[in-house]
């Protein structure tokens, strides 16, 4: 289960940051779309973060990798 939320969740962070990259060629630097795109990853890269290590220290994830 853990592994389907941590790649769920990659694959989130990598389609924010090509929605920021699509903002980026269309809104030629007018728009926030694409800071918000950035900032979107930059909470889901955090939020992952803090999962994995939550995940460590209850023993959902070992020295080793998935129990």
């Amino acid at each position: 289960m853990i592994r389907i939320i941590v790649i769920s969740a990659l694959v989130l962070i990598v389609a924010s940051l090509g929605s920021a990259l699509y903002y980026l060629y269309h809104d030629r630097g007018r728009g926030t779309r694409m800071v918000k795109a950035l900032a979107i990853r930059v909470a889901l890269s955090a939020g992952l973060l803090i999962f994995l290590f939550v995940s460590y220290k209850l023993g959902w994830i070992g020295d080793t990798g998935l129990r």
